[in-house]
């Protein structure tokens, strides 16, 4: 397969430059197909775009179709071209990786480990007073702010403030026992 690319190749760029914009527009498309190929097996980490790549060696063949030898192959000389490119871009890039915040959407999609499963964290709140037991749940399991939970129980803000700090001091106290006894 490469062989006859090579044959091709060589007789489309001949053309070219002979003046034949037919035979270098299929060698620019034939051309294109190499690189992008190319470029999709060497750039593995994503943050470079092959198609970019694919521009940029077309260009630097427009540019440069003068320096190829016609009796030399044409294959070595089109992948180094693309190869520099390649190394252009990587350089450009440095060591950040970007990727697509699809690609790994899926990876941070489930659920998150907590440091308190339900029954330890129904162990704590049965330590507590039934008052500061339903401020603590309100706050910190059902995500209220203050003001909804001193509504949702009838009390003062100043009060759900002072029963919060309580319970969590409680629970602090409680725990931080248990933790100091295994240390």
């Amino acid at each position: 397969m490469e062989r006859r690319d090579e044959a091709e190749l060589a007789r489309l760029m001949r053309a070219a430059i002979s003046g034949d914009e037919r035979a270098y527009g299929d060698f620019l498309q034939k051309a294109a197909c190499l690189v992008r190929h190319l470029a999709r097996r060497k750039i593995v980490h994503g943050g470079i775009d092959p198609e970019d790549i694919v521009q940029e060696t077309l260009l630097a063949i427009h540019l440069k179709r003068h320096t190829w030898r016609q009796d030399a192959p044409i294959l070595p000389w089109l992948y180094a071209i693309a190869r520099y490119k390649l190394i252009d871009s990587f350089r450009r890039r440095g060591r950040r990786l970007e990727i697509e915040i699809g690609e790994i959407a899926e990876t941070f999609a489930g659920p998150t480990s907590e440091t308190l499963n339900d029954r330890e964290i129904g162990h704590a709140l049965t330590a507590l007073a039934p008052g500061q037991r339903s401020v603590v749940e309100s706050i910190s399991v059902d995500g209220r702010s203050i003001g909804e939970t001193a509504k949702w129980l009838g009390m003062s803000e100043a009060a759900v403030r002072v029963a919060f700090h309580r319970g969590l001091t409680a629970i602090t106290g409680r725990f931080g026992q248990k933790q100091n006894e295994y240390k």
